[in-house]
């Protein structure tokens, strides 16, 4: 019995590698929840999570390196399997409609390019704040356990104190949340994972999982906008 092949320059090699770094993704965006939430028990746990972060040295860079590849993969493939999509697709269709539960298709399934485009250009805002913004050249110091380290938390206040920059976090979370209600069923579908019985399922807890973590990364800039006090003056945060 031969096994079968196929190459990432065909058609099912195209979706099985937007499936496959979208499970990692997936992945990373649990993680990175979970980290961003540190700052619910105050500041010193933020800033905790930030140094045991940049602890790592040559290791983080190596994963932040391999992460930054997974994304523009992922990003990749979803452009050219969408272009495939449109170049095959034999005759357009003047009102669209979901197909029901057999194919899943919804608003948030036809506007994947969208969000996934949108968000994209969020990542590199994101990372130009926090990853990139500034350190402990620039005054942004905090003591923990008797030392300085990276004052983190600071900038998350400062980036939060401004109601356009916690409007425009709501509103990508938002987009955020219906890009994944269909990228986790279509993910774990892609790469094979589901079998029929399980796709039901898969669908409804997609949905579950795009609101959890919607609602928890919008969450911050709202509790820090409301409940946290303003930075200590210093140097102000260079907005783009």
């Amino acid at each position: 019995m031969s096994t079968p092949r196929f190459k990432l320059s065909s058609s099912i090699g195209k979706k099985l590698l937007n499936g496959a770094t979208g499970v990692l993704l997936l992945l990373f965006i649990v993680a990175h929840l979970a980290g961003n939430l540190t700052i619910f028990a105050g500041k010193d746990a933020l800033n905790a999570y930030a140094a045991v972060t940049h602890s790592l040295g040559g290791l983080l860079i190596a994963i932040e390196l391999a992460l930054g590849a997974v994304f523009l993969l992922h990003a990749v493939s979803a452009i050219v399997v969408w272009r495939d999509n449109r170049r095959g697709r034999t005759s357009r269709y003047t009102v669209a409609r979901s197909k029901g539960a057999s194919s899943k298709q919804t608003i948030a399934s036809r506007s994947m390019i969208v969000t996934g485009i949108v968000l994209l250009v969020f990542l590199v805002v994101h990372l130009w704040q926090f990853r990139f913004g500034p350190g402990e050249a620039q005054g942004y110091v905090a003591m923990l356990d008797g030392r300085e380290v990276w004052d983190l938390h600071r900038i998350v206040v400062e980036v939060f104190k401004d109601p356009v920059w916690v409007a425009i976090y709501v509103a990508v979370m938002i987009l955020l949340g219906l890009h994944l209600r269909h990228g986790f069923w279509s993910a774990f579908q892609t790469i094979g994972a589901l079998n029929p019985r399980l796709r039901s399922v898969a669908f409804s807890f997609g949905v579950v999982f795009a609101v959890v973590i919607a609602v928890g990364f919008l969450l911050l800039p709202i509790y820090v906008y409301v409940f946290v006090p303003e930075p200590v003056a210093g140097v102000a945060l260079v907005q783009p």
